[in-house]
């Protein structure tokens, strides 16, 4: 029996529906991803879901008595509330007593006490000693402490807060709209922790791909209007994703090129028209409008970074450097680091533990207030803010990217603003849109095209992934891999930091900042981990058993540390090694030479046309012929090194 089912559900905003009859079924236990670009509608959709709109045309199906949560996206900004009195809002009635009764509790006078009488008469109608239990163990199980009011909390400890608050309930379906959103790693990792242990269904919002691949059981994609499912892990997907837009541009060909024959035989002459068969006219007339209704898939965004004069090779070098505000401690002390052009730079570490601080004392926007830090010549820097700050809400995408000019310079080439704004998949109506209607993955994109269109060799990104759809996570990716200034990254998003950063650096709140090669998985197996998980606070069994295999790193050394192999001249190669040295050539030759024939076999024309069997079995071999070309050139670098050292 479906727990959840939405059944040729429509609705409509603008020129274009974002629900075009779209259904979708939910069973028991599963947990649903819901992927789609920017702007496509899946906030909207889990609205529906939730009951918050209500569609144009379509049903949309609960169970019989099954029970719905919902983890909001944005957490509280000024909640003055306890946890307990958020928690316990999940019962309406019930939590507004329970509140009442421990607040009346407090005071002694008579009419106090002839109220809490009359309070607890109805709790006890309502059964609401029982429901107060289930609050107290919840909270409890989390680790929250009943009494802290909301506003103080951090964002990690104001998601477990709401989440507890959905679960208490006992719910057999959660809605989660990008529930990772600004909250630190372990804080991610307790999340996981958490909704793995949740029987319910689940049905989220996520472009966090470490925490997709952690979670979902299936994914749906939202496409143009079409609710899209694939029962099939989130890698899977993507191959199979891939495949369906090359079916579909195929099948897409073919029919234009039918329609424009059809189109040649409606206009030819008298001759023709004798013999003209009116169901032919008929079917073309559908052809027609079929043609006219289809919606082709938006483009890819295509940015590129402009690139400024090069900076000169040290960007900064500090030397015991230290900064604290007045009448506080010190938030970096000791630090000791050198950063060259070129450097790609990861900063690791939960929220609070000052970040964003050694950014602005690396960019002399603080002065050191021990030891010292030198920058280098010709800075030129472009700044990403995660809070959005550099956008006019009131002003449009145009104007706020614009600054009173028609056209920009991008690498040398003049562009107009709003050609270069559709590079940012913004169309001319809604780049003429005020930015305070944008989507949160809509004001990333306008910042991202704002940032790239001055010149700079220093990009500092800060939480850049926060909102961006996958499409245009992975350009953003490819085009800072492919910079050749510098590059430094606050994110907590695991892979987007594995993709770009060459070094990390983490920071433990106590004021040190220490150096890893490499990203998050390898500082990972380096031996890094959070504070909070030494304390069994936030569990992640995974990192646990890496930190146990890795040794410990001591606080106060901030020299990068070295790997175990390289800490000694490797021995040259045996005569076993010479001889799969040798060997390595021939086989690299083979396999590009196998490569090279299934390439040319796929683009061929009737390829696609073929049996869905064999064409998925020459792409899994491709791809499988490729993968393993790749792992014997690595082999071939690495005993190529080893025999040139």
């Amino acid at each position: 029996m479906p727990l959840l089912t939405l059944d040729a559900v429509s609705l409509s905003f603008g020129m274009h529906p974002l629900l075009d009859e779209a259904s979708l079924v939910i069973e028991a236990g599963e947990r649903v991803c819901l992927l789609g670009r920017n702007g496509e509608g899946k906030s909207t959709l889990l609205k529906i879901v939730s009951g918050e709109v209500t569609p144009d045309g379509g049903q949309v199906r609960l169970d019989d008595g099954a029970v719905l949560a919902v983890l909001p996206q944005n957490l509280p900004s000024e909640d003055m509330r306890t946890a307990y009195e958020v928690v316990s809002g999940a019962f309406p009635e019930t939590g507004k007593l329970l509140a009442e009764f421990h607040q009346l509790s407090l005071q002694a006078d008579e009419a106090s006490l002839e109220r809490m009488m009359k309070v607890q008469e109805r709790l006890e109608a309502l059964d609401g000693w029982r429901l107060d239990q289930k609050v107290s163990t919840i909270l409890g199980q989390y680790g929250i402490d009943p009494d802290r009011r909301l506003d103080t909390l951090s964002g990690g400890w104001q998601r477990r807060v709401l989440l507890a608050r959905a679960l208490v309930g006992e719910p057999d379906i959660l809605l989660l709209d990008e529930p990772t959103n600004h909250l630190d790693v372990p804080a991610i990792a307790w999340l996981e922790e958490a909704l793995g242990q949740f029987r319910g269904a689940m049905l989220f919002v996520s472009h966090d791909r470490a925490f997709i691949r952690s979670m979902a059981t299936r994914i749906v994609e939202l496409d143009r209007g079409k609710l899209v499912s694939f029962a099939a892990t989130y890698d899977r997907y993507l191959d199979l994703k891939e495949k369906a837009l090359e079916e579909e541009e195929r099948q897409n060909a073919l029919f234009d090129k039918r329609l424009k024959q059809e189109e040649a035989w409606i206009r030819q002459g008298i001759k023709a028209r004798r013999t003209r068969n009116m169901g032919r006219v008929r079917a073309l007339k559908a052809m027609r409008e079929e043609h006219r209704q289809r919606r082709v898939r938006g483009g890819t965004a295509t940015f590129a970074v402009e690139d400024a004069a090069r900076s000169g090779k040290l960007v900064v070098e500090t030397r015991d450097a230290g900064f604290g505000y007045p009448n506080s401690a010190e938030i970096i002390r000791g630090l000791n680091l050198t950063v060259l052009r070129g450097d790609k730079i990861g900063l690791v570490g939960e929220n609070g533990t000052g970040k964003t601080t050694l950014v602005r004392l690396l960019l002399g926007d603080l002065e050191a207030t021990e030891g010292s830090v030198r920058l280098g010549t010709n800075l030129e820097v472009a700044y990403f803010d995660q809070l959005r700050g550099e956008l006019d809400l009131t002003k449009n995408a145009l104007d706020n990217l614009s600054e009173g000019r028609e056209f920009i310079e991008i690498n040398g080439q003049s562009k107009h603003v709003l050609g270069y704004l559709q590079e940012f998949l913004f169309t001319p109506e809604r780049a003429r849109s005020p930015v305070r209607v944008f989507s949160g993955g809509e004001r990333a994109r306008l910042l991202l095209a704002k940032l790239f269109s001055k010149p700079a060799n220093i990009l500092v990104l800060d939480e850049p992934t926060n909102d961006l759809d996958v499409e245009t996570l992975e350009l953003l990716e490819e085009q800072l891999a492919e910079f050749k200034g510098t590059v430094i990254v606050i994110s907590h998003d695991r892979e987007f930091l594995d993709n770009v950063v060459t070094e990390t650096i983490f920071l433990d709140g106590s004021g040190q900042a220490r150096e890893y090669v490499g990203g998050y998985s390898d500082w990972r197996r380096q031996g890094g981990s959070f504070p909070s998980e030494a304390s069994g606070n936030r569990p992640d069994k995974q990192d646990k058993r890496t930190k146990s295999s890795a040794p410990e790193k001591k606080p106060e050394s901030s020299s990068k540390p070295v790997a175990e192999s390289t800490k000694s001249k490797p021995a040259k190669l045996s005569y076993k090694l010479k001889l799969e040295l040798e060997e390595l050539p021939g086989k690299i030759d083979a396999l590009e030479q196998d490569v090279e024939r299934l390439q040319s076999k796929i683009s061929s024309e009737d390829f696609y046309s073929g049996p869905p069997d064999e064409v998925s079995a020459t792409l899994d071999e491709l791809a499988d012929t490729e993968a393993r070309l790749e792992k014997v050139i690595e082999r071939w670098m690495e005993l190529e090194e080893q025999a040139n050292q």
